[in-house]
């Protein structure tokens, strides 16, 4: 595969300051393109052979073009934050925004090829480990980003040379060290290592691309061709590609009110089977109040002691006592430990990502809870409802969802996510309590009874949410809150479930 990258190519050195100027104009101006339209962003990575020339095409790429909107991010040793979070974390981290170019070195792939090459996983593992990054890969780019991977190469002896040289030179010496050497040795290892790498994630969605990095010229030309290339084709792809969403939401749209207006019957959902007659005496609920938060409190210190992290997602509709709910948790809980998010419509900068994104960026580190008030879940209810997010969007919303859950529980997080329900009249009579409640009064929105007016379409987006992301090892646990007590008892147990059996299970396998 590498052998059509050892062909000894090389560019004079006029011929390069001619083509340079034409290119860097060229790159300048399809840059300032992508700025303008801030429809997407651009993603490349930087992989390949030691002494290949990643850090000076990096260097090359925010020369030419304008450094001010290129994030450049090289990826050494996870610090003590990283190492305490799920692996896509830190890529999630400096993804770019719309409008911009990220450029990774040593990035996602350097990971599971170390592991792969030293041992420490076997094939299968490799593999799987492949898996995520092209579904990490194939989420970016149904978003609209343009990803791009280059792997730098030159041959087992063009790299020996290379370090030498390095090691001699008083002014970069420095950036030498013996495992240098020792990754010379196993250049086979890494070579074929690399073969699987790129067999199995070279797609359409992100292609790579293989450089000879043996003339510098030749390089540095090849790299910034293939940038250039890759942006234009990306630029008109895209613009087709979003006037084809445009029509097809439209014509859904245009379906969907006529069948508003026909006036069909909504499908029952599973939300209707809830037994909402469910409570607890006042006495009952403050004995098991006390016995849940106590028992909570021991094993969130275990779990901490553990470096074992916890999430806890709530949703349900506007008055369904999410924070009541969450405020009887906490009190349990020590205060540096944990952090709520309360999550609302994303801002500037949150809408300048993937809907994820600002998500990613609250996974808590080892031994931390995070508690999420309404969540990634946006995407497939109320962005949804809404308008905000296309048909096509919130429907592989599901896949995504899933993934990026199987993600923190591979990590060995334990997630748990909560629907609290209740009845409309219910939620009714909750809103007008507010009203004549000073201290509640804020709680209570314009958006709240609009949503209100939505009531059947949000229950069945809730019951398709629940049957598509209600998984063997991230179910929903639908909680009947029509009675507060009952609901945050109902709760309390639940996560001291979880934790216990997370910490038994940690038990047996140790």
């Amino acid at each position: 595969m590498f052998q059509t990258a050892e062909l000894g190519q090389k560019v004079l050195k006029k011929e390069f300051k001619d083509q340079e100027l034409v290119l860097r104009t060229n790159l300048l101006a399809l840059q300032q393109q992508l700025l303008k339209q801030g429809d997407y962003s651009v993603l490349i990575d930087f992989a390949g052979v030691r002494g290949a020339g990643k850090g000076t095409s990096t260097n090359l790429l925010n020369k030419w073009m304008d450094a001010r909107w290129i994030l450049t991010h090289a990826y050494d040793k996870p610090t003590d934050e990283e190492s305490g979070r799920p692996r896509f974390w830190k890529f999630w981290r400096f993804m770019p925004p719309k409008g911009q170019i990220g450029i990774h070195l040593s990035g996602r792939y350097s990971r599971p090829l170390l592991d792969y090459v030293y041992g420490n996983i076997d094939l299968s593992q490799f593999r799987h480990q492949l898996d995520h990054i092209n579904t990490f890969e194939k989420t970016l780019a149904d978003d609209g980003t343009m990803v791009l991977k280059f792997w730098m190469h030159i041959s087992k002896e063009a790299q020996r040379k290379r370090l030498e040289k390095l090691e001699k030179d008083p002014l970069r010496s420095w950036r030498m060290s013996e495992i240098d050497w020792k990754h010379y040795e196993m250049y086979d290892q890494f070579i074929e290592a690399a073969e699987l790498i790129v067999m199995q994630t070279n797609t359409g969605h992100a292609p790579w691309e293989i450089v000879e990095g043996g003339d510098k010229r030749y390089r540095a030309l090849r790299v910034g061709e293939l940038v250039q290339e890759n942006l234009e084709r990306h630029m008109v792809s895209e613009e087709i590609r979003q006037k084809y969403l445009s029509e097809m939401r439209a014509k859904l749209e245009e379906k969907t009110e006529e069948q508003e207006a026909e006036g069909l019957n909504l499908p029952k959902t599973i939300l209707d089977k809830l037994d909402f007659s469910k409570t607890v005496s006042k006495s009952t609920y403050r004995n098991k109040l006390v016995q849940g938060q106590a028992r909570l409190a021991a094993l969130h210190g275990e779990m901490i002691k553990r470096g074992r992290s916890t999430i806890l997602v709530f949703e349900g509709p506007d008055a369904a006592g999410k924070g009541g709910t969450i405020r009887q948790i906490t009190e349990a809980l020590d205060a540096r430990y944990y952090k709520v998010y309360p999550f609302a419509a994303p801002t500037e900068t949150e809408r300048a990502h993937h809907y994820l994104w600002r998500f990613w960026n609250c996974i808590p580190m080892a031994g931390r809870m995070t508690i999420f008030d309404r969540s990634w879940y946006g995407r497939v209810l109320v962005e949804r409802i809404e308008g905000f997010a296309g048909d096509d969007e919130w429907r592989r919303a599901f896949a995504e969802i899933n993934d990026f859950e199987d993600q923190l529980i591979d990590d060995g997080l334990v997630l748990l996510k909560f629907w609290l329900q209740i009845s409309k009249d219910e939620q009714l009579a909750r809103f007008k309590s507010r009203e004549v409640t000073p201290h509640k009064r804020w709680k209570l929105q314009d958006e709240d009874w609009r949503n209100r007016e939505k009531w059947d379409e949000y229950n069945v987006a809730a019951h398709e949410m629940i049957q598509q992301t209600s998984v063997k090892n991230s179910p929903w646990v639908l909680v009947e809150n029509e009675s507060k007590h009952y609901g945050r008892i109902a709760v309390l147990e639940s996560v001291c479930d979880a934790l216990e059996a997370a910490l038994e299970n940690q038990d047996h396998v140790s």
